[in-house]
């Protein structure tokens, strides 16, 4: 077998093409929020609260997979833009809760229609089948990944003696 043949060609693989759909996404997204002022950093903690206000700055970081630091980056921006108040917790003042301001409320409005219109393009031409389809296979590869397997010792010793 060849090396071409035994390569993985990027049209053929799962992870590339999820990562360059995910980043046309990204930036069409981008393209469209910004002249709301929104970066795609305050576009996903937006995201989460509107559906779940009062989330602690960790919680928040984690729902969305960011790293608690960068997300205090970005959480001061979206402060200083008039969309969020962070408050300290009175029982634990370590904590400090995020909750959205009217500003931030009204966001909604105007974001969530543009990110329809994103994905919308991207399932363009595809029937809701399709589409249901698509989105059942990405949520099933992604659940066949939730908890990565875990190597026993017992294996381990087996390739090591193979």
């Amino acid at each position: 077998m060849s090396d071409r043949e035994s390569a993985l060609p990027f049209d053929e693989s799962l992870g590339y093409l999820v990562r360059d759909l995910n980043r046309r996404i990204q930036r069409s997204l981008q393209a469209r929020i910004q002249p709301s002022g929104a970066t795609l950093g305050a576009w996903y903690f937006l995201r989460v609260l509107w559906e779940e206000e009062s989330l602690t700055q960790r919680e928040l970081a984690q729902r969305i997979g960011m790293q608690e630091p960068t997300a205090v980056i970005a959480l001061r921006g979206m402060e200083e833009a008039g969309w969020i108040i962070r408050d300290r917790s009175e029982e634990d003042r370590r904590k400090v809760h995020i909750r959205l301001t009217d500003a931030g409320r009204a966001l909604r409005g105007t974001l969530l229609p543009e990110a329809k219109a994103v994905i919308g393009q991207a399932l363009g031409g595809m029937s809701e089948v399709e589409v249901e389809t698509l989105l059942d296979l990405l949520r099933r590869a992604r659940a066949n990944l939730a908890d990565p397997p875990t190597t026993s010792a017992a294996q381990r010793r087996r390739r090591r003696k193979g």
